[in-house]
């Protein structure tokens, strides 16, 4: 089953080339309840405006889980090991959905990137368990572009840490929609690819993780799960501030992301300038 969040608010689930509504205000609110039923209405789905699908309590965002990831960080020299088990919040006021476009905001950044990442949604409340009871808690799949801004992530991670670089508006597109797991019976097998105005610029596989998704959400629930929480599970290689071109591959306004995930479908963002974006000149640049 997909299921959407759509037009105003609305949430449902797709039936071929239409949208059932479900009987629930938000999608939050229909992992909390365990599900909802369907209303009368009905609304196609290609005239429809898909929004991100949900907006989590929580966004555990975790790194390091692909190794290739941190192997092609050293053709450049990378200033900091991506080490395995890197976890933080993400900013859920970021979130953006389908085709709403990413804002470049060129006084904070010079080096936009992209990172594509399979997240999973969390369907019930839970804290410290093992990986033999973590599927239980997977309700559903969804595809998340971790967009970057590389020259502040480099000032930050002179402390260790890093967020800033993640975290600002629309940095986090989210969908198009959410998979649920009876469509999706191995989510180590599935291939992931992005793609630039056409340009493929990752192509991997779920399952080159070093560790398992159960092992991802066991180790996390220390900080506890509630309904509806977010987890990403890292990104694969192939992004452009790990290149020996980097330059002529971060992304620009005018370009066109379209990150894919097999069994899951493809979420499209283009990228806006500030003035596109806000009607006025960015403010000014601020140096890190």
């Amino acid at each position: 089953m997909k299921l959407v969040t759509y037009d105003d608010g609305k949430v449902g689930r797709v039936d071929g080339e239409e949208i059932v509504r479900l009987d629930t205000p938000s999608m939050r609110d229909y992992f909390a309840r365990g599900g909802a039923d369907d209303t009368a209405e009905r609304s196609s789905l290609t005239d429809a405006t898909l929004r991100a699908p949900i907006v989590p309590k929580k966004f555990f965002h975790t790194a390091g889980n692909f190794r290739e990831h941190e192997e092609e960080s050293k053709n450049v020299a990378w200033s900091h090991e991506i080490a395995p088990w890197i976890v933080f919040f993400q900013n859920v006021d970021a979130i953006v959905g389908p085709d709403e476009p990413v804002v470049y905001p060129e006084h904070l950044t010079e080096e936009l990137d992209y990172e594509l990442e399979l997240a999973v949604i969390i369907g019930k409340d839970g804290k410290w368990f093992g990986p033999e009871d973590a599927m239980d808690y997977v309700a559903g799949y969804v595809i998340f572009n971790d967009i970057t801004a590389r020259d502040i992530q480099r000032r930050e991670m002179r402390s260790g840490v890093f967020s800033f670089c993640k975290a600002i508006d629309t940095f986090c597109p989210l969908g198009p929609w959410i998979v649920t797991p009876d469509e999706i019976p191995d989510p180590h097998d599935l291939k992931m690819e992005l793609r630039v105005n056409g340009d493929i610029r990752q192509s991997s596989y779920s399952g080159n993780m070093s560790v398992t998704i159960p092992e991802i959400i066991s180790h996390y629930s220390a900080l506890g799960y509630s309904a509806g929480d977010v987890l990403s599970t890292g990104t694969v290689s192939g992004v452009a501030g790990f290149s020996e071109d980097a330059a002529s591959l971060y992304l620009k306004p005018g370009d066109v992301m379209d990150a894919e995930i097999e069994r899951i479908g493809v979420l499209r963002n283009p990228v806006v300038s500030w003035q596109e974006a806000h009607g006025e000149p960015a403010p000014p640049r601020v140096r890190w």
